[in-house]
Order: structure tokens, then C-alpha cells, then sequence
């Protein structure tokens, strides 16, 4: 008997040990449960300011930052906002830096701002001229909340008027066209648009120049009550580490797009043997660039192959005449956007950097400063062809005669 009542004893001790074991973890869970139920470093959204576009301009020796601020209570819940309610407001602040001038904005603003929305920077003419770019690319791309896909344009009108154009039909001022580039230029490609990382590349490799997109305001459109501006990509500034080159723009930076893989779609209008004005949509553009050593300097062979389709026909005109015309045409447009650029000794379809990755023995041999030396012939010869013409309809006859 006392055997049994000694292991009864000693069954119990274990039962309260486990059970105060289990109390323990159970108080140590709960702690844990505590501690995670709250996030102390989390902000409410609705505490907070979201930057989608910043402007920076230079006067006086001083730097002056716009920022535009956006309301998602009008763009989260569809993409047509109700039109009596802002989409965006602009602050501005001034400093001797643009980090001051950041940090003077936050005096006027009401709440955190948050970052990670930012979409597209807009530099000013007078920023391209007197100061370097790098501080301020530096500035904005070292926030960990903002990101390289951050689009970079350039203009001659004021910032601050950029800032506040609004969206055609009062469209979500997310998807403008300065916001979201990428949509507008599948249908029309006449700038390419350049990020951060795009800014940067093109910096730091031959031939060190950016072509940044330059943006203009027209009031080319109109509602019942009013005139709408609205934001026209008019050409390219072209911006280097050491400073700024200059502009080209209007019918001499046309060439550009023909100079470019990346086009997806683009037009060419050109006038016929009977005089008549045609239009034909190119679909596809295909470009090889050969560089050649020849008698101590580097020359360079284009070949630009072209798709395209025939969607309007006045009088009559053949399938040979059509190619004729297009491949005349696009020659002309691109030679007239290399002589435009060379007169500002601006490397505009970055030949230098062609030579550096098809050739970089040469390059090292014929480059001063990342850039091959260029001139009228250093394009020795350039070819367009068409390889592919279609049209929408069954034939290219007119419709009505």
C-alpha cells in the first residue's frame, strides 16, 4: 500500500508541473498576441498626402520644387472622378538645394506625405541650363519609397502650368498622359518616354547625352465651359553630365522615330505622282546600324526596315508608288533630325554607343569623352525599305470615285 500511495504522489507532482507548464505558455501567448495586435509604426491612409508629380525650376540661384498632391478619394473607385471635386492640388517652396526646398514644402503641408505614388518629374529649361541633373535625380530615387520607373520630361513653360493640366474629360489624373506614357505611345509613338533608369543608363554610356522628352501646353481642346490644356510632346531636350545641349523639336526631331526598335506605331505622309497628300500608318520598325572603320574614322551603315498599312487612298496609286513614297519620305525625315542635331553636336541616334558594343576596340581608339567625333558623312549609307504594306480594305482604290 505504501508503494501505490508514494506513486500517486508522485503521479500528481508531474500533473501540477505540466499544468503550470501549460499556464505558462498560455500567459506567454497571450503576450505574444499583445504585441503583435498593434503596428505601431503604420499610418492610416487617410492621414496621409500621396505626390504624384514634381516640378523643379531654377531662378534667381535658387531652386524652386512644385509638388502636386492628389486626391484618391476621386480616382480609387473609378477612372472617370466626379468632376466637382479637385484631383490634384500644387504647392511650391524655394531653397538652396532642392532638398531644402522639399523639406520647406513639408512647413506648409498638413499631413506625412507619402512617396511611393510619385510618377513623373518635370525639369525646367532653366534647371537644364544652369545646374547639374545628378543631385537632383539622386534625391528623389534614394527615398525607399520612391522607384526608378519614375518619368522624366522637360519644358519651356512653366512648371508650375504643367503641374495643373488636368486629364481631357477629367479622366483620373493617374492615367494622364504624363503619369502613364506607355499607354498613348502604342498608338502613337513619336517620343519615346524615358524613366530614371533610362536617364541614368543613358548618362553614364556612350554617348553620355539623354534625350528627354519636352513637353508644351496647348489649349488645343474644349468642353461646354471652358477651354482644356492640355500637355503635347513637342521633342526632346538633350541633357548630358556636364550640362545641357539644347532642344530639338517640331519637324526636326521626326526621325527619331524611325531611328528606333522600340516604336510601336507611327505615320508617314507624303505627297504622290498626282500630287495628292497620303497617309500611311507604320506598324513596326526594325533598325540595324553597322559601324565600319574605314581611312582612320568610323562611318556607319543604317538599314531601316518598315511595315505599314494603307488606311486612306485619293486618286490613283500603286503598290510601288506607295513604297516609293513612304521609303523617300522616312530617309528624308531622318536625315533632316541627324543634320538638326549635329549642328548642336548632339549624338541624336547615339551611334557612339553602337561602336561601343559592336566595336569597343575601335571605340576605345576613336572615342573622345564616350563620343565618336560625327559629321554630314558619317551616316555612309542608309537604306529604308519596305517590307510589308497592307491595306484595310480589299484593294487601294478609292472608295468613291
Amino acid at each position: 500500500m505504501l508503494k501505490l500511495h508514494a506513486k500517486s504522489d508522485l503521479q500528481l507532482t508531474t500533473q501540477d508541473r505540466e499544468g503550470k507548464m501549460k499556464k505558462r505558455l498560455l500567459v506567454i501567448l497571450l503576450m505574444i498576441m499583445v504585441f503583435l495586435s498593434g503596428c505601431w509604426d503604420t499610418k492610416e491612409p487617410e492621414r496621409m498626402l500621396y505626390i504624384n508629380g514634381i516640378g523643379v525650376d531654377y531662378k534667381d540661384g535658387k531652386y524652386e520644387v512644385h509638388a502636386q498632391i492628389i486626391n484618391f478619394a476621386n480616382v480609387a473607385k473609378s477612372e472617370l472622378p466626379p468632376s466637382n471635386q479637385p484631383q490634384a492640388e500644387v504647392g511650391f517652396a524655394t531653397g538652396k538645394t532642392v532638398d531644402e526646398a522639399v523639406f520647406k514644402l513639408y512647413h506648409s503641408i498638413d499631413q506625412t506625405v507619402y512617396w511611393g505614388h510619385f510618377s513623373y518629374l518635370v525639369v525646367s529649361e532653366e534647371v537644364l541650363k544652369n545646374v547639374e541633373l545628378s543631385p537632383i535625380i539622386d534625391l528623389f530615387i534614394r527615398y525607399r519609397e520612391t522607384r526608378y520607373q519614375i518619368w522624366v520630361y522637360t519644358t519651356t513653360d512653366p512648371v508650375q502650368e504643367v503641374l495643373l493640366v488636368r486629364p481631357v474629360i477629367n479622366k483620373a489624373i493617374t492615367l494622364s498622359k504624363l503619369g502613364d506614357p506607355e499607354n498613348s505611345f502604342k498608338q502613337e509613338s513619336f517620343i519615346n518616354p524615358i524613366d530614371m533608369r533610362k536617364l541614368i543608363i543613358d548618362m553614364n554610356e556612350p554617348s553620355h547625352e539623354a534625350m528627354i522628352p519636352l513637353i508644351k501646353i496647348m489649349e488645343n481642346w474644349k468642353s461646354i465651359d471652358e477651354s482644356i490644356k492640355a500637355p503635347v510632346l513637342s521633342g526632346v531636350g538633350v541633357a548630358t553630365p556636364n550640362g545641357f545641349k539644347g532642344f530639338i523639336e517640331g519637324d526636326d526631331v521626326r526621325g527619331m522615330q524611325w531611328m528606333s526598335n522600340e516604336t510601336k506605331r507611327g505615320q508617314v505622309t507624303f505627297k504622290s505622282d498626282g500630287d495628292e497628300f497620303i497617309t500611311v500608318n507604320v506598324e513596326k520598325v526594325k533598325v540595324k546600324v553597322h559601324p565600319v572603320v574605314q581611312a582612320g574614322e568610323v562611318v556607319f551603315d543604317v538599314n531601316v526596315e518598315l511595315e505599314g498599312i494603307v488606311s486612306v487612298i485619293q486618286g490613283e496609286v500603286s503598290m510601288d508608288e506607295l513604297k516609293k513614297g513612304i521609303m523617300k519620305e522616312v530617309e528624308k525625315e531622318i536625315k533632316t533630325t541627324y543634320e538638326a542635331a549635329l549642328k548642336k553636336d548632339i549624338d541624336i541616334y547615339r551611334l557612339s554607343e553602337d561602336l561601343y558594343r559592336k566595336n569597343v576596340k575601335a571605340w576605345k581608339q576613336y572615342h573622345k569623352d564616350g563620343k565618336v567625333e560625327l559629321n554630314e558623312d558619317s551616316i555612309r549609307n542608309l537604306k529604308v525599305k519596305v517590307v510589308k504594306l497592307e491595306s484595310l480594305r480589299k484593294s487601294i482604290q478609292e472608295t468613291i470615285e
